[in-house]
């Protein structure tokens, strides 16, 4: 199989920087990011019923980050280039083939000749053309972003039946990965032309792709049944299992409380569960049952500090918030060993992680000395004031990340020590989703981000993608340009050596100028019965359920 030389530099890249995207889990794993099978011969049949935390909210690809978005997303779609979850390694899929030229300005794909949509349409590189037009331009009439996966696209070209080839205004380093991840599902051509409330809930069924299951039923809000494709048969080469998925079907069932789903699990009524709180996996573990824990290797479990925001602007003021902040004994006090200790703004395990923890000691006698050298004075209530306003910040709580609530009240009360009131969003409050765009509202965002790439730390903080910083607010000018233009470097360099060093740039530059208080590698936390065979994820932890089997 023929490759260009870039291409192989991104296969270097992918195998040898990056670490592995799993964590410890209470069983064997095999290379494939599957737990290692312990029943005997893999069967067909069954269904496997699976509890999610919470519902999804849209199955456009690009919309996908949302893990319940991506946990269907990854079953009901392939992609071009397939991720071993395991090396991070970049291989042959739905393309056998790929050049890059040496600026990463074009690539070209060959295309398999035997893939269909679940409708029984063929796959073609003009349907492949169509996924990535979209995906990388977006549409705004329709309410259809931008994948924050895919930077610099300009267009696509239809070469032949089984050729494409994809043109970029500027290098484009990360768009091999790019196609490897769900972000960049591919779709049925009449599917791609819905509108954002086509992809919606209520609407799951009519979402087309290629992957090994399709959504046959849906319970808006409560389930979802996946069920397995009989043609399919056009899996990663690289995968011991081929053919139609071993499970018969997939039943989701959405599950909010915590303790009904571990409850679930213990009795029976579940097979794997997804996101067993901290405090839970004793009781899961103990009972006999398997724990998973796949990190997801991106951009840290962190708060970042919105530093357009008048108290924040101080560099001294956002200083002592991280030496105010005893990020051990959140991780001791709330979590696992699932959950190590964040060093950087991205996790150990990412490409071009750089260890940063001397900008981030827990020093509270210097927290209060650069609060008294800003102006801040202790007030009569222990709430240091300046001018007569009150020392207080508001951050949001993240539902989508494990117990975001109690860390945070852990964090104001360590915050109180110093004569910070810090006051937590609650996610289900009603003005929740514009309050968290607004600095006057929500002045520090805790959030995270996982992508197995370089791009991941441009998709977290660049002001065209998730904006965590506010560097930008609407239509007004970016507040910070050196940030910025880091972040743009590191997905325009066509250079991979370049490309880390730019990386590690970002992460000095939001480390020196305390943009961000990192707190745990965040992963995904499963239970599983023994059962349960072959359990698998793709490379940032989403559930992945073609070679899983359940035994006897």
């Amino acid at each position: 199989m023929s490759r260009s030389r870039t291409t192989g530099a991104a296969l270097i890249l992918s195998s040898v920087l990056v670490l592995s995207a799993c964590g410890s889990n209470a069983s064997g794993q095999n290379d494939d990011g599957a737990s290692a099978a312990g029943g005997g011969e893999p069967v067909t049949g069954g269904t496997l019923v699976y509890l999610e935390h919470q519902a999804h909210e849209n199955l456009y690809p690009p919309d996908a980050g949302f893990y319940p978005n991506g946990g269907i997303v990854n079953n009901i779609t392939d992609r071009l280039v397939y991720q071993d979850p395991e090396t991070l390694e970049l291989e042959p899929w739905i393309a056998t083939d790929w050049q890059i030229n040496e600026d990463a300005t074009e690539y070209t794909f060959t295309i398999r000749d035997d893939v269909t949509f679940s409708d029984g349409t063929p796959l073609d590189a003009e349907a492949v053309a169509a996924n990535f037009d979209l995906y990388g331009k977006g549409d705004p009439e329709r309410a259809l972003i931008v994948s924050e996966a895919i930077n610099n696209y300009s267009h696509s070209e239809v070469i032949d039946d089984t050729t494409v080839a994809f043109h970029f205004e500027a290098p484009a380093p990360g768009f091999l990965q790019a196609t490897a991840t769900i972000n960049s599902g591919l779709l049925h051509p009449d599917t791609l032309a819905g509108s954002f409330e086509d992809f919606a809930p209520g609407n799951s069924t009519e979402v087309i792709g290629t992957g090994p299951f399709v959504i046959t039923e849906e319970s808006l809000g409560t389930s979802l049944t996946l069920t397995a494709r009989e043609d399919y048969d056009w899996a990663p080469p690289s995968l011991e299992h081929q053919g139609r998925a071993r499970l018969d079907a997939v039943q989701i069932e959405v599950t909010p409380e915590d303790s009904v789903r571990v409850g679930s699990l213990l009795s029976g009524q579940a097979d794997v569960v997804r996101y067993v709180q901290a405090q839970d996996e004793a009781q899961v573990a103990g009972a006999g049952f398997d724990i998973y824990a796949p990190q997801t290797n991106g951009v840290n479990n962190s708060i970042s500090i919105r530093f357009g925001h008048e108290i924040l602007s101080d560099l001294r003021v956002r200083q002592a918030l991280i030496a105010g902040t005893n990020r051990q004994e959140v991780v001791d006090t709330i979590y696992t060993d699932h959950y190590p200790l964040a060093t950087s703004t991205l996790s150990s395990g990412a490409a071009g992680y750089l260890d940063t923890s001397e900008h981030l000691d827990y020093d509270p006698e210097r927290a209060r000395e650069l609060l008294e050298e800003a102006g801040w004075t202790e007030g009569a209530d222990g709430i240091r004031t300046k001018d007569g306003q009150p020392l207080r910040l508001i951050v949001n709580e993240a539902a989508p990340q494990p117990r975001s609530f109690e860390a945070l009240t852990l964090i104001s009360q360590q915050w109180q020590e110093i004569g910070v009131d810090l006051q937590i969003l609650r996610a289900d409050a009603g003005t929740y989703a514009q309050a968290i765009l607004d600095p006057e509202q929500v002045q520090l965002y805790h959030s995270m981000v996982a992508r197995a790439d370089l791009d991941v730390i441009k998709s977290q903080f660049h002001s065209q993608n998730r904006n965590a910083l506010l560097n930008r607010v609407g239509e007004a000018p970016v507040l910070d340009e050196e940030i910025e233009g880091l972040l743009d470097a590191v997905a325009s360099e066509p250079d991979p050596d370049e490309r880390i060093a730019r990386t590690q740039e970002v992460q000095t530059y939001l480390a020196e100028n305390a943009y961000v208080i990192p707190l745990f590698e965040e992963p995904q936390v499963y239970g599983a019965g023994t059962h349960v065979q072959d359990f698998g994820w793709e490379s940032v932890a989403r559930p992945s359920w073609y070679q899983t089997w359940l035994a006897e």
